[in-house]
């Protein structure tokens, strides 16, 4: 018997990641909802469900792009290292994945790339 992970279930998880409001820039991979706002931020931006677009993957499953950002405001100076998406309502830590490194400096503005998220098919 095959492998199934239907595309619902997989769309589950993407949608729990979607429904964060707020993207951190961190200077080190947060834990927690507290790490990434608090103790390692460095900018950030609000997110809206716009910021956010199911599709098929790439080769399988299922991706979420998270669109690019623009104008992020830096709050402390350091080497960005992570971005962390975070539900601020519930204080949880949705998902955290590595960013080219990159200092920045208090004052300043910060952009970010699109990325993705993909949860590919069981094999």
């Amino acid at each position: 018997m095959g492998k199934i992970a239907p595309d619902g279930m997989i769309d589950a998880a993407l949608d729990y990641v979607a429904l964060s409001d707020y993207m951190c820039i961190c200077s080190g991979s947060p834990s927690d909802y507290t790490t990434a706002r608090s103790t390692n931020i460095l900018a950030g931006f609000p997110c809206t469900s716009g910021c956010f677009a199911k599709a098929d993957g790439d080769s399988s499953g299922r991706k979420l792009t998270v669109s690019a950002r623009t104008a992020g405001s830096i709050t402390a100076s350091g080497s960005a290292l992570a971005i962390a998406l975070v539900k601020i309502s519930d204080t949880t830590l949705r998902y955290v994945t590595t960013c080219t490194e990159q200092y920045l400096v208090a004052s300043g503005t910060v952009d970010t790339p699109a990325f993705k998220i993909t949860i590919a098919d069981p094999t």
